[in-house]
């Protein structure tokens, strides 16, 4: 089964600095959980889950950001709760999350209840370097099956803009993989529609090649103010990443031998483009393939996150956005792994 998750699927962020967030974050969350068709239970979980991650990020850090997003699946809907702070961290992370223990004089329930309602969870902390939880729902039971790629991305658009200019996209079938970024040209609703079209492009080409791709991506933008794009294909049975980027789109492989930068050519796609060149890098089961616009700094390094690799995509996804936004221009990273133990 072919499966397509893309910027252009719900994604909610909410600044939480005091109690009447996380019940606009809580209110958002359930409106969307009705639009997907989960049931009053479910829907009274992901509320239940939304609230105890505000929560605690207001008890433990003062502040910090929920992101409520459409879940990656085949088929199954399901939401994704992720709770990001730049707090002191937690010390003693598995206490932590056995119900009785509390740090701030309360029930110690909360930490050990977000383990328990959610269907997937994942959390990386260390003392001075911030908390992160990650927080899957699916609507029905069973889950569906996983993909062989696991994706975490997240979009920031400038402060003061409702549109995002920088965009991404993941199709994943019994083949491979093909992932797209694209940031439009300045910001704003016009960035944005460019960025759409490139993610467009992917919808009907789902399966393509790199060079293929941007192609076709050139062509859909031609009416647009235009974009810097990367595309990608993991092909599973050769254990390779193909690529080819046209622009400012930063983008690596991150495996056991370590990282591998792709490059990119000079351009704007949709208007100012050479022909395309597909370059080709190992990429094993396991291996992370990471992709930025320019709203992130290049100078990150993940080694500064002790054990943070081995976590979701979602949560290396939220590190890279919290430590590494310019906060001048629209941001996008998108994370993808390929999933370890699979032919």
């Amino acid at each position: 089964m072919e499966t397509l998750i893309s910027s252009l699927d719900t994604q909610l962020a909410f600044a939480i600095t005091h109690a009447s967030d996380i019940a606009a974050a809580r209110r958002a969350g359930q409106h969307l959980a009705t639009e997907l068709g989960f049931d009053e239970t479910r829907a009274g979980q992901l509320a239940l889950i939304v609230t105890e991650a505000g929560t605690n990020l207001l008890k433990h850090a003062g502040e910090g950001t929920i992101y409520v997003n459409v879940s990656q699946s085949e088929g199954v809907p399901g939401i994704d709760v992720l709770a990001v702070d730049d707090g002191p961290g937690i010390h003693d992370l598995d206490a932590c999350l056995r119900d009785g223990m509390s740090t701030a004089g309360t029930a110690g329930t909360g930490l050990g209840a977000l383990r328990r309602l959610a269907d997937e969870f994942d959390v990386w902390s260390r003392p001075d370097k911030g908390a992160l939880f990650f927080m899957r729902l699916w609507r029905d039971a069973p889950a569906p099956a996983l993909c062989r790629v696991e994706v975490g991305a997240l979009t920031v658009p400038l402060a003061g803009e409702d549109a995002c200019g920088d965009g991404w996209g993941v199709a994943c079938d019994g083949a491979g993989a093909t992932l797209l970024a694209a940031d439009g040209l300045g910001h704003g609703p016009e960035a944005a529609a460019a960025a759409n079209a490139a993610i467009q492009a992917l919808q009907r080409l789902p399966d393509s090649e790199p060079a293929r791709l941007v192609d076709a991506a050139h062509q859909s933008l031609r009416i647009t103010r235009g974009a810097a794009l990367a595309a990608a294909r993991i092909d599973f049975d050769a254990g390779v990443l193909r690529f080819a980027g046209i622009g400012n789109i930063n983008a690596c492989v991150i495996d056991g031998d370590g990282r591998r930068a792709l490059v990119s050519h000079n351009g704007i796609v949709g208007h100012n483009m050479r022909k395309v060149q597909e370059f080709s890098v190992p990429c094993p089961p396991g291996a992370l393939c990471i992709m930025h616009s320019d709203g992130i700094q290049t100078q990150w390094d993940l080694d500064r996150y002790p054990g943070l690799l081995a976590h979701s995509p979602a949560l290396i996804a939220a590190v890279l956005m919290r430590d590494y936004i310019r906060r001048r221009d629209d941001a996008m990273v998108l994370v993808v792994r390929r999933r370890a133990g699979r032919a």
